[in-house]
């Protein structure tokens, strides 16, 4: 290799070792790109249907998002948070409860059978209580968690403004990152990358909203404690597809196995019932018509970007994987296809 060569190669360890350090400003930036693009979309909205002045617009929908936040903050996260208090304590006597009615039921188990379920439920109980513990002990950690995430929430907000109020000025500069010859091509992606990033914020949005408030509801139906709690939870969770739906299931069986084992089945059969009408029915009406991604595709990008980038990367995991679908579209597909 020639000296210019080896030097790039220097050049671009360099770059990619400063980029890992600072990966997490990165994601947080990220994230502002996200909300601002959908933010934008409001503005935009506003000022070509309702013929205001942009600056007038921006106002309006950040003044609409911190009203929807602070009326979010003082109706449901009080209640959200002493129910979800009393989640933490109950969720250990709810498997508790199953292994006495797993004792009850089952006389006609084979012995190895029965050893191999009670070592399970033990060892599920041995969890939930230290996953408990370590929740009460470790206040001082939690509070800490809490505040940084307060901060990083805080700087996005003001990042994602920033953007807001100028997002060609930002395009303009991110553009110029590359060489001239790039331009035409960037600008195309841009584009399409707006289009997808809007398409799944509706989507996951109308998920989230239509799943929290079936199991809410479902829950009320079958008189479990804490349905807002579990409500809020699932509704949550769904932000994250595949797994958030999985995990959103155990705290609701655990404590309604407290009342009666077919509450326990009840809510299993509830929320299999919900997944199974979003799989089926919102996420083709919805999720497919506004995301074109396959479903492989986003598991492997789930797993991914958690491996790399932690918690923060399986929540981004779907808006990354859609700005990499995107550029492998722009500069890879499509290339190949104009050579051809």
């Amino acid at each position: 290799m020639k000296f210019s060569q080896w030097l790039g190669l220097i050049a671009l360890i360099i770059t990619l070792t400063i980029l890992w350090q600072i990966k997490e400003v990165l994601l947080l930036t990220f994230t502002a790109v996200v909300l601002a693009t959908v933010l934008n979309r409001i503005v935009n909205f506003l000022t070509d249907r309702r013929k205001i002045t942009r600056q007038l617009a921006l106002i309006l929908t950040v003044f609409g998002l911190l009203l929807i936040s602070a009326i979010f903050s003082l109706a449901i996260i009080p209640p959200f948070i002493e129910q979800f208090q009393e989640l933490i304590t109950k969720i250990p006597l709810g498997i508790e409860q199953l292994r006495t009615w797993f004792n009850i039921w089952s006389a006609q188990l084979p012995t190895p059978v029965q050893e191999g379920i009670e070592n399970s439920l033990s060892r599920l109980i041995e969890i939930a209580q230290l996953f408990g513990s370590r929740i009460l002990s470790n206040f001082f950690t939690i509070f800490s968690n809490t505040l940084n995430a307060l901060l990083s929430s805080f700087i996005v907000l003001v990042l994602t403004i920033m953007i807001v109020a100028s997002p060609q000025d930002y395009k303009n500069v991110f553009i110029l990152l590359f060489p001239k010859s790039f331009e035409s091509k960037l600008k195309q992606m841009l584009k399409e990358w707006e289009k997808a990033i809007s398409g799944w914020s509706i989507a996951i949005l109308f998920n989230m909203t239509v799943i929290g408030t079936l199991s809410w509801i479902g829950l009320l139906i079958l008189g479990v404690p804490l349905a807002l709690a579990n409500g809020l939870l699932a509704g949550l969770l769904t932000f994250i597809p595949n797994v958030g739906p999985t995990l959103s299931v155990i705290p609701p069986a655990a404590i309604a196995l407290m009342d009666a084992p077919w509450k326990g089945i009840a809510v299993i059969i509830l929320y299999v019932g919900i997944q199974q009408m979003e799989s089926h029915v919102l996420t083709p009406l919805v999720m497919k018509k506004q995301v074109s991604m396959l479903p492989a595709f986003a598991i492997l990008s789930q797993l991914i970007f958690a491996i790399f980038f932690g918690f923060l990367g399986l929540l981004l995991a779907l808006p990354l994987a859609l700005t990499l679908q995107v550029i492998i579209k722009e500069f890879v597909i499509d290339e190949v296809m104009e050579n051809l």
